[in-house]
């Protein structure tokens, strides 16, 4: 059981872990141990509220494939276990990043000064280009 907030958690039959070979080096260990975790999680058929999926189906993250599934791989540490807690805070910490809803923007003008400045400033750089110009006898 994951447990994202006070009200909110998700199943463990939700998560499918595998175990699979790291990569890199290693020495003769890491060809015999699985030790690195391979972690899916289906947004869609998950017990998230529509709020979270909506924002998580949004999310520009690299680790949400197109059909809405997060694929985190975890390989940093030699014991399976270590990995397995890494996949999971990773999950965890995505989760979470969507909990908060976005702020409204606040539509704002810009000031009278910045619109003067902003004017003020085009006028000296055409009078710059100006200058440039051949001088007419």
């Amino acid at each position: 059981m994951l447990q994202i907030s006070q009200n909110i958690t998700i199943a463990d039959s939700e998560i499918e872990i595998s175990a699979i070979r790291a990569q890199g080096a290693g020495g003769q260990n890491v060809n015999k141990v699985s030790s690195a975790i391979h972690l899916r999680f289906d947004i869609g058929a998950s017990s998230l509220p529509d709020s979270y999926k909506e924002r998580l189906l949004k999310l520009g993250d690299q680790r949400i494939t197109m059909e809405g599934i997060i694929v985190i791989k975890a390989q940093e540490y030699r014991s399976q276990e270590k990995n397995r807690e890494e996949a999971l805070r990773r999950l965890r910490e995505i989760i979470e990043s969507v909990a908060q809803p976005p702020r409204k923007r606040k539509p704002t003008k810009p000031t009278h000064s910045s619109q003067q400045k902003r004017l003020d400033s085009k006028i000296r750089r055409g009078q710059i280009k100006i200058m440039r110009g051949k001088i007419a006898d």
